[in-house]
Protein backbone atom coordinates (compact mmCIF):
# COMPACT_ATOMS: atom_id res chain seq x y z
CA UNK A 1 0.00 0.00 0.00
CA UNK A 2 1.36 3.42 -0.96
CA UNK A 3 2.48 5.78 1.79
CA UNK A 4 1.33 9.39 2.17
CA UNK A 5 3.52 11.47 -0.16
CA UNK A 6 1.82 14.81 0.56
CA UNK A 7 4.71 16.38 2.46
CA UNK A 8 7.42 18.88 1.53
CA UNK A 9 9.78 16.11 0.34
CA UNK A 10 7.11 14.39 -1.75
CA UNK A 11 7.96 10.92 -0.50
CA UNK A 12 6.90 8.31 2.02
CA UNK A 13 9.13 5.65 3.53
CA UNK A 14 7.27 2.67 4.97
CA UNK A 15 9.83 0.73 7.02
CA UNK A 16 9.67 -2.88 8.13
CA UNK A 17 12.30 -3.49 10.80
CA UNK A 18 12.69 -5.25 14.14
CA UNK A 19 10.51 -2.59 15.82
CA UNK A 20 7.61 -3.65 13.56
CA UNK A 21 8.32 -7.38 13.25
CA UNK A 22 10.19 -8.77 16.29
CA UNK A 23 10.87 -11.94 14.28
CA UNK A 24 13.55 -10.00 12.39
CA UNK A 25 15.66 -10.02 15.57
CA UNK A 26 19.06 -11.64 14.84
CA UNK A 27 18.40 -11.87 11.07
CA UNK A 28 20.34 -8.69 10.26
CA UNK A 29 17.84 -7.42 7.67
CA UNK A 30 15.07 -4.90 7.21
CA UNK A 31 13.06 -3.52 4.29
CA UNK A 32 11.44 -0.25 3.32
CA UNK A 33 9.02 0.71 0.58
CA UNK A 34 9.65 4.20 -0.78
CA UNK A 35 6.86 6.01 -2.63
CA UNK A 36 7.85 9.17 -4.52
CA UNK A 37 5.35 11.78 -5.69
CA UNK A 38 6.12 13.37 -9.07
CA UNK A 39 9.51 15.10 -8.62
CA UNK A 40 9.56 13.96 -4.99
CA UNK A 41 12.71 13.01 -3.15
CA UNK A 42 14.14 11.04 -0.28
CA UNK A 43 16.54 13.79 0.85
CA UNK A 44 20.24 13.32 1.67
CA UNK A 45 20.53 10.97 4.64
CA UNK A 46 22.65 8.18 6.11
CA UNK A 47 22.06 4.80 7.69
CA UNK A 48 24.67 4.54 10.46
CA UNK A 49 24.24 0.78 10.91
CA UNK A 50 23.48 -0.59 7.42
CA UNK A 51 24.24 -0.70 3.73
CA UNK A 52 21.24 -0.44 1.40
CA UNK A 53 20.24 -2.01 -1.91
CA UNK A 54 17.52 -0.01 -3.69
CA UNK A 55 15.41 -1.62 -6.43
CA UNK A 56 13.09 0.53 -8.54
CA UNK A 57 9.70 -1.12 -9.06
CA UNK A 58 8.03 1.68 -10.99
CA UNK A 59 9.16 4.98 -12.51
CA UNK A 60 12.56 6.60 -12.88
CA UNK A 61 14.69 7.62 -9.89
CA UNK A 62 17.97 9.59 -9.85
CA UNK A 63 20.12 8.21 -7.02
CA UNK A 64 23.55 8.92 -5.64
CA UNK A 65 25.97 8.75 -2.75
CA UNK A 66 29.06 10.68 -1.80
CA UNK A 67 32.32 9.17 -0.58
CA UNK A 68 33.99 10.40 2.60
CA UNK A 69 36.42 13.31 2.98
CA UNK A 70 38.60 14.53 1.38
CA UNK A 71 37.38 13.32 -2.04
CA UNK A 72 33.60 13.61 -1.49
CA UNK A 73 33.16 11.98 -4.90
CA UNK A 74 29.57 11.64 -6.14
CA UNK A 75 28.49 8.29 -7.59
CA UNK A 76 25.09 8.67 -9.25
CA UNK A 77 22.81 7.12 -11.83
CA UNK A 78 19.25 7.32 -13.13
CA UNK A 79 17.49 4.05 -12.33
CA UNK A 80 14.49 2.72 -14.23
CA UNK A 81 12.11 -0.13 -13.46
CA UNK A 82 14.10 -3.20 -12.44
CA UNK A 83 17.39 -1.34 -11.88
CA UNK A 84 19.29 -1.59 -8.59
CA UNK A 85 21.86 0.54 -6.75
CA UNK A 86 23.92 0.04 -3.58
CA UNK A 87 24.49 2.68 -0.91
CA UNK A 88 27.42 1.84 1.41
CA UNK A 89 26.88 1.97 5.16
CA UNK A 90 27.25 5.41 6.71
CA UNK A 91 27.61 7.38 3.46
CA UNK A 92 25.31 10.26 2.56
CA UNK A 93 22.87 9.26 -0.18
CA UNK A 94 19.64 10.44 -1.81
CA UNK A 95 16.91 9.56 -4.32
CA UNK A 96 14.91 11.88 -6.60
CA UNK A 97 11.93 11.03 -8.84
CA UNK A 98 12.80 12.50 -12.24
CA UNK A 99 9.32 12.21 -13.77
CA UNK A 100 5.87 13.75 -13.45
CA UNK A 101 4.40 10.44 -12.26
CA UNK A 102 4.68 8.34 -9.11
CA UNK A 103 7.77 6.16 -8.61
CA UNK A 104 8.12 3.22 -6.22
CA UNK A 105 11.22 1.49 -4.87
CA UNK A 106 12.06 -1.20 -2.33
CA UNK A 107 15.11 -0.80 -0.10
CA UNK A 108 16.76 -3.82 1.52
CA UNK A 109 19.05 -2.96 4.43
CA UNK A 110 21.75 -5.03 6.10
CA UNK A 111 20.59 -4.48 9.68
CA UNK A 112 17.51 -5.25 11.75
CA UNK A 113 17.74 -1.61 12.94
CA UNK A 114 19.58 0.47 10.31
CA UNK A 115 18.76 3.90 11.74
CA UNK A 116 18.39 7.02 9.63
CA UNK A 117 19.83 10.51 9.98
CA UNK A 118 18.45 13.10 7.56
CA UNK A 119 21.32 15.55 7.03
CA UNK A 120 19.32 18.81 6.84
CA UNK A 121 17.21 17.89 9.87
CA UNK A 122 20.27 16.97 11.92
CA UNK A 123 22.31 20.06 11.01
CA UNK A 124 19.59 22.72 10.90
CA UNK A 125 16.98 21.22 13.21
CA UNK A 126 19.01 19.99 16.18
CA UNK A 127 17.76 20.69 19.71
CA UNK A 128 19.35 22.72 21.06
CA UNK A 129 20.36 24.34 17.78
CA UNK A 130 23.89 24.56 16.52
CA UNK A 131 25.31 28.08 16.84
CA UNK A 132 24.87 30.25 13.74
CA UNK A 133 28.58 31.15 14.03
CA UNK A 134 29.54 27.49 13.68
CA UNK A 135 27.18 26.94 10.75
CA UNK A 136 28.36 30.14 9.02
CA UNK A 137 31.96 28.92 9.13
CA UNK A 138 30.97 25.45 7.91
CA UNK A 139 28.88 26.67 4.97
Amino acid sequence: MAGNMSNKQGSAVSAVNVAHIPGLNTLGISLARVDYAPYGQNPPHIHPRASEILTVLEGSVYVGFMTSNPENKLFSKVLNKGDMFVFPQGLIHFQFNTKNKVAIAIAALSSKNPGVITIANAVFGSMPSISDDILAKAF
